[in-house]
């Protein structure tokens, strides 16, 4: 998958920070506007989590941050429910102007309510997700209760939430007080997806019943039981956003677009699937999804690198990160350690310590750079530990490599 990073304004001139993650061939089945939960940002291992999903999915997905909040400007503590809606919408004004509108909004929590609110502002929207979300935006205030009064006295109070301090002022607490959740859920045109858990100790699921109940059909409730509000396990949001993927796919008719099945999250084994076209390869490592491929002179789409370049990208990779963890054993002043790399077939005769003359070997060139203010003594010891990394050993050696088919017994 792709990620950038985007800004766009808002309706008050802020510059909002953004995540825009896209499938590998940037030609996404639908764009999905994500909102994060009240005070926290785009950057949530939730929403990366939910996103990525998606993304493997071939969704495109925006997350955000509010204003205020994260890396976007403006002033938080002027801020309310509705100027969130707001931001939402600026958000998918962005998404429309600059690749088409989102046809998917996902919220968590707050944000959850927000893009209930946010739907009928966005004419794009033809499905709605909410995840551990309140019914009413008013649950925020029992968050508030201790300082509820010195709001109401001084017009603003400084609170701890998730041990961070934000400032709260009486006209926040008035405007998600006057919502009318249930009567703008009633209203809504888009097909309705409820996720939440039994075991939620922040938003009860009380709220999920509240909402579905309030809503039209179609609409659907799924239970993320075991996690918790925030989705803190990484299988909990993983598993959430292949099913916002497999349940969106139902209210887009683009059944003819759906992708291969992707490798099994449950394995932790490196898992890695070829179809029928070209050598596109998708790859699933320990949570991430990669792609190799080969270039089109050689029967591929050039998609991806080579499992040569991977190859390599692992020597590299590996004599850096053994260079820089002895430097910062021995506390010496390293500051980067760059590995250039190259293969090559060569016949044997070229090599002096070959025992087969006739047949060719692989022949890894591999340039090392030090930065920093390094002896000439710590380099040579840096240089000799290049040859200790790990994958450097594994392919000195002999390793042994044993093929099983699927279903058969070791």
């Amino acid at each position: 998958m792709k990620q950038r990073k985007v800004t766009f304004p808002n309706a008050d001139g802020n510059d909002l920070a953004a995540i825009l993650h896209l499938p590998e061939d940037e030609k996404p089945v639908a764009f999905v506007l994500f909102a994060h939960c009240f005070t926290c940002t785009k950057n949530i291992a939730a929403a990366a989590n939910i996103a990525r999903a998606l993304s493997r999915q071939r969704f495109a997905v925006l997350r955000f941050d509010f204003t205020g909040l994260g890396e976007s400007t403006g002033d938080f503590a002027e801020t309310t429910f509705s100027s969130q809606v707001s931001d939402l919408v600026a958000a998918a004004r962005f998404l429309d102007q600059n690749h088409e509108g989102p046809k998917i909004l996902v919220g968590h929590s707050l944000g959850g309510t927000a893009v209930l609110h946010a739907a009928p502002q966005i004419a794009s929207t033809r499905a709605v997700v909410t995840i551990a979300a309140p019914c009413h935006p008013g649950h925020i205030a029992g968050l508030l209760e201790d300082s509820r009064e010195e709001i109401e006295r001084s017009g603003e109070a400084t609170v701890m939430i998730a041990g961070r301090p934000f400032t709260i002022r009486k006209e926040f607490l008035a405007d998600i007080e006057a919502q009318t959740p249930r009567e703008v859920i009633r209203r809504l045109d888009a097909a309705l997806l409820v996720m939440h858990s039994p075991r939620d100790r922040i938003v009860g699921i009380d709220n999920a019943a509240d909402i579905y109940q309030a809503a039209r059909h179609p609409k659907s409730f799924l239970s993320l039981d075991p996690a918790d509000h925030l989705l803190s396990r990484k299988e909990d949001s993983r598993y959430a956003g292949d099913m916002i993927a497999a349940w969106a796919r139902r209210y887009l008719d683009i059944y003819e677009k759906e992708p291969p099945p992707l490798p099994e999250a449950t394995d932790n084994r490196v898992t890695v699937r070829t179809g029928t076209e070209g050598f596109r390869t998708e790859m699933f490592v320990r949570g991430q999804a990669l792609v190799a491929d080969e270039p089109e002179a050689f029967g591929g789409t050039g998609q991806g690198p080579t499992p040569y370049d991977y190859l390599l990208a692992a020597l590299g990779s590996c004599t850096s990160m053994t260079v820089q963890m002895y430097a910062r054993r021995k506390k010496w002043p390293l500051k980067a350690a760059v590995v250039r790399l190259d293969h090559r077939k060569i016949h044997a005769e070229d090599c002096a310590h070959c025992e087969e003359p006739g047949r060719k070997i692989d022949r890894f060139e591999r340039e090392l750079e030090l930065i920093g203010e390094l002896t000439e003594e710590q380099r040579r010891r840096l240089l000799e530990m290049a040859d200790k990394c790990p994958v450097h050993r594994t392919l000195k050696a002999e390793p042994v490599i044993e093929t099983l088919l699927r279903g058969e017994g070791r």
